[in-house]
């Protein structure tokens, strides 16, 4: 796997604050010997927001970009809850919830927005599902839980 942390300085990103919680969860949970769950995670960066349906009031693009907000918010909070992203070993797997209307059938295209920038960042890809909803909380139109194994204290 490619140094995160350089690769992240590389593309000029800059990971946002973790995302507040919103309900009655932990935003990540630590199982196993060194697993850690990453709760959902929506595409709300800042002031930044997709909201609405794919197939309705967004396109395929800007379900990309939202399911890119989504692992930029699951990144952030797993640095939270680890101190460096140097220290993720593995992309277990990636499950992304895409609200879309009844014929929209491109949840993966949405999903890779997440995947790519995954690819870039760690050069390594996690196993994924992505699934059609009808709605996600606060009308978000992309939510993404992710897992990663850590390397050993």
């Amino acid at each position: 796997m490619r140094d995160v942390n350089k690769r992240l300085e590389e593309l000029g990103i800059t990971l946002p604050e973790a995302p507040a919680k919103g309900g009655v969860y932990t935003p990540c949970k630590k199982f196993g010997d060194n697993l850690y769950y990453v709760s959902g995670c929506g595409p709300i960066i800042g002031e930044q927001g997709y909201y609405g349906k794919l197939g309705k009031e967004l396109t395929i693009e800007q379900g990309q970009e939202a399911a890119r907000n989504c692992i930029l918010n699951a990144l952030a909070v797993i640095k939270a809850e680890i101190g460096d992203l140097g220290k993720i070993k593995n992309l277990v797997k990636i499950l992304t919830f895409v609200a879309c209307e009844n014929d929209f059938y491109a949840q993966p295209q949405v999903a890779n927005g997440g995947s790519e920038l995954l690819g870039e960042l760690f050069g390594d890809l996690p196993a994924r599902s992505a699934i059609g909803t009808n709605a996600l909380p606060g009308n978000i139109a992309v939510e993404t839980e992710i897992m990663f194994e850590v390397e050993k204290d």
